[in-house]
């Protein structure tokens, strides 16, 4: 009998020695992707303990830096990487906010900044908007004209603007999703309104395929931090937690995990443990210890564009390792929101299916699409010079604090993994709070934007972003600012 494609084509010999060597059936239990739903393979390690990717990238497949081979689809046009601040200038930088000391169950502050008074806020972006030295900016700060100037300046360079719009995710939507699955390795990939709803599909749709509800994840990670449950509430998923260490789980700690999992969820990187990596061996042996569970392996890549230069890899190799991979376009590549579900044909339908079902099915998308792929030809080949300049932002900043006389901080990772890290005071979020805005205020520097209690009492801890606006700062420039700063706390 002649091997056929997962949408009944015969396949040749060749792609048939390509394809995923198929898992066990399934083990039972009424799957939340619906009866009967078919079920992935997976890759087994390779020799040597190499992990195989999925198979080969679509046509058209990119480099991390956007370049590379495959045609552009009518409509299409590149942009100058070098032109410009991101899509509409907005540094690609995070705004879902960090932990605040509520439940790990609930959401962030509002945005990554925290303020939720309107009159807060509104104190914050003046002071942020007025700076003349900032480590990165927000499209959040935007007046509305700015931001659709910005963002119709930046579309006319990427795309056709007397194209149709979209509906319902065809145009520019349906670009976004060919030239994400491109760069990504994949041969598919469907564009969600949130990263949460690409997420909670994509282990939900797993979910049926194994007939395993349980998926192992970090007890940091985005689903149950961030999300309120949405796992276990509407998904009817349950997690479990290979480890509690601030740091992806281990070979070991997914081997030795006490109970069965269909699917292994990895953050890259692990925001609230400090956007940090692991090492690629690691990192490979963890998807290998995942693979002999005859567990499935998704990727929570919302700033996987930026993890290249620690793991010395182009993204197709890194994405390659997973099953599936969600990616977002406004944490670091400035976009206006969106993000996008790659993997394999089956799983991309099955999850455009769900799409409609959450609620997810949008009329129109255009601006946040052009966004994304502004973004994806500015941004994502300027993400390497951040990482680098924010290792040096990072030991200036420690020194800094150091030299101030600050009687206890930490920069964490003290050699940051991607282009964000945190730093940790032993201070009140509120007296730090204050120290940045009037640092903020006074000088029209901005080192430091908000900070939030975490840890123990009196401990506060703030992320760094390093953008296009924070190369222009040298490591004395850094120094100067941390000692201003300093001296404004209590």
């Amino acid at each position: 009998m002649s091997e056929r494609s997962e949408h009944g084509e015969p396949r040749t010999q060749q792609e048939s020695r390509q394809a995923r060597t198929p898992l066990p059936g399934t083990r039972g239990g009424p799957p939340p992707g619906g009866p009967g739903a078919p079920r992935a393979g997976a890759s087994r390690p390779g020799p040597g303990g190499a992990v195989p990717s999925r198979g080969a990238a679509a046509p058209g497949a990119r480099s991390a830096a956007g370049g590379g081979g495959g045609g552009e689809p009518e409509g299409v046009r590149r942009a100058d990487p070098a032109a410009g601040d991101g899509p509409a200038g907005g540094g690609g930088a995070a705004e879902d906010g960090p932990r605040d000391g509520r439940a790990p169950a609930a959401d962030g502050p509002a945005d990554a900044d925290g303020p939720r008074d309107a009159d807060d806020r509104a104190r914050h972006v003046a002071a942020w908007r007025a700076s003349t030295r900032v480590l990165w900016r927000s499209s959040a700060e935007r007046t509305v004209r700015e931001g659709l100037t910005a963002l119709a300046a930046g579309a006319a360079e990427v795309y056709a603007m007397d194209s149709p719009v979209d509906l319902y995710g065809d145009g520019p939507v349906a670009e976004l999703e060919r030239r994400t699955a491109a760069l990504l390795g994949f041969p598919a990939a469907v564009h969600f309104p949130t990263g949460t709803m690409a997420q909670q599909v994509a282990l939900r749709c797993w979910a049926g395929r194994t007939g395993n509800r349980t998926v192992a994840l970090h007890p940091l990670s985005h689903p149950e931090v961030h999300e309120r449950s949405a796992l276990s509430v509407v998904g009817g998923l349950r997690t479990v937690h290979p480890t509690h260490e601030p740091r992806l789980p281990s070979a070991e700690e997914v081997q030795e995990l006490e109970e069965p999992f269909g699917t292994l969820m990895l953050e890259l990187p692990l925001r609230d443990a400090g956007f940090v990596l692991p090492e690629w061996d690691d990192l490979v042996a963890t998807v290998g210890a995942a693979r002999e569970r005859d567990a499935v392996v998704h990727v929570d890549g919302a700033r996987l564009w930026e993890c290249g230069t620690h793991f010395g890899r182009p993204l197709d190799e890194i994405a390659g390792l997973a099953d599936s991979v969600y990616v977002s376009f406004y944490k670091s590549l400035g976009g206006l929101s969106g993000a996008v579900l790659a993997g394999p044909h089956s799983l991309v339908e099955e999850a455009r299916a769900w799409r409609h079902r959450y609620g997810g099915q949008v009329f129109q998308q255009y601006p946040a699409a052009l966004s994304g792929l502004v973004g994806l030809e500015r941004e994502l080949p300027r993400l390497p010079s951040y990482v680098a300049h924010a290792r040096t932002v990072a030991a200036a900043l420690g020194e800094g604090l150091a030299a101030a006389g600050v009687p206890w901080h930490r920069v964490n990772p003290p050699v940051p993994q991607t282009h964000q890290f945190q730093v940790w005071l032993p201070v009140e979020a509120d007296a730090a709070n204050a120290a940045a805005l009037a640092q903020s205020e006074e000088t029209g520097v901005t080192l430091f934007r908000r900070w939030f209690p975490d840890g123990p009492p009196g401990m506060c801890r703030t992320e760094v972003t390093v953008s296009a606006e924070g190369l222009r700062w040298s490591a004395g420039d850094v120094g100067e600012a941390a000692a201003d700063f300093a001296r404004r706390l209590p």
